[in-house]
């Protein structure tokens, strides 16, 4: 069958754009500047500044912060400034051998902290109201469940698994990594300080191997749809940006996240004490993403059954994988609807 009119022309415009300009996505990050530094932790106010109490954005480990600005037109950050709220965004910067030695303990009791401290602060003492994703919302839990002192006002948590018996990735895995003690992985990340970021790039295609194999053949037919390539081009950048795991924070991940499964319990130990997600006591909106192969459904709504004292929790499933949900196409009218929602409700402009 010959192909329409329309769709010859709007190829070659787009085959064009991307020989001729390099691509079709416009990758300009959302204006922001830096108002507080330390290890490991950049926090960013996103410009113009808004109205209302602040939004910490709050990435995970190992994927860069780039995951809430992926492209103009699809970026959680221009939305939210869009809509005249006040955002900020910590940042981890890279991770190198160097910091090998970082456990959890350093992101929850330093790096999220001092970045809620700090845009309280730049914003005159305002409560906080943080929006994270997969591990940054693991991470901003224990955070808020440790310390119930921080002006949080809030918690989104989109695509964080805690039941990790619920993720099919895991489970051929585990039987093995039981039988060997652990083991089989431990060697390895000790002697490399971690998990280097070529090896986290390729674990985030392998939990999408469906797309990656049928790309070509998507970029085909879609060659008349600047938006969608648009949004290859963003995700490839975003995939090529992966970070490398600190060799503790690896560790305590694999032992006590995976083969442990503390987290399903709600509780974990951290730094010689017991943390309690069941201390939370703000409340929280919870995502999953309908396709997401890294974080289930079964796996993200188990928070539901240990966030006791939060005062409102309310669960959601969206469209998109572990990626799409928070800054995918379909996320512009379901993820960041939810998200604006619950917002309004609990800190109006």
């Amino acid at each position: 069958m010959a192909a329409a009119p329309g769709w010859v022309s709007s190829a070659a415009v787009n085959v064009a754009a991307k020989v001729l300009r390099g691509g079709l996505a416009d990758l300009r990050p959302t204006p922001r500047a830096l108002v507080d530094r330390g290890r490991t932790r950049s926090v960013y106010r996103f410009t113009p500044p808004g109205a209302g109490d602040p939004v910490l954005l709050v990435p995970p480990l190992a994927a860069p912060a780039l995951c809430f600005d992926l492209r103009r037109g699809c970026s959680v950050a221009e939305h939210l400034v869009g809509t005249g709220r006040s955002v900020y965004l910590v940042d981890y910067g890279q991770v190198s051998f160097a910091d090998r030695g970082l456990g959890l303990e350093h992101w929850v009791d330093e790096v999220l902290p001092r970045a809620v401290e700090a845009v309280s602060r730049d914003a005159g003492g305002r409560p906080v109201h943080v929006v994270a994703w997969c591990l940054g919302g693991i991470m901003s839990l224990l955070t808020a469940a440790d310390r119930p002192d921080l002006p949080i006002a809030s918690l989104t948590s989109v695509a964080a698994p805690i039941d990790m018996t619920a993720i099919p990735l895991v489970a051929p895995i585990k039987p093995l990594a039981d039988l060997t003690g652990g083991w089989i992985l431990t060697p390895a990340y000790r002697l490399l300080g971690g998990a280097p970021r070529a090896l986290v790039k390729r674990a985030f295609q392998i939990s999408a191997i469906d797309k990656v194999v049928t790309k070509p053949y998507a970029v085909l037919r879609h060659l008349d749809d600047a938006d969608f390539l648009a949004q290859l081009e963003a995700v490839d950048r975003f995939t090529d940006n992966m970070a490398a795991y600190p060799g503790r924070t690896f560790g305590q991940i694999y032992h006590r996240f995976f083969r442990s499964n503390d987290l399903a319990a709600g509780e974990l130990e951290l730094g010689g004490r017991r943390i309690s997600l069941r201390e939370v006591a703000v409340p929280v909106l919870v995502i999953a993403g309908s396709t997401d192969a890294i974080a289930p459904r079964r796996a993200v709504r188990h928070l539901l059954d240990v966030l006791d004292k939060a005062p409102e929790v309310r669960f959601h499933t969206c469209p998109g994988g572990h990626l799409g949900v928070l800054a995918g196409r379909a996320a512009r009218t379901t993820t960041w609807s939810r998200v604006d929602e619950f917002l309004a409700e609990h800190n109006p402009l």
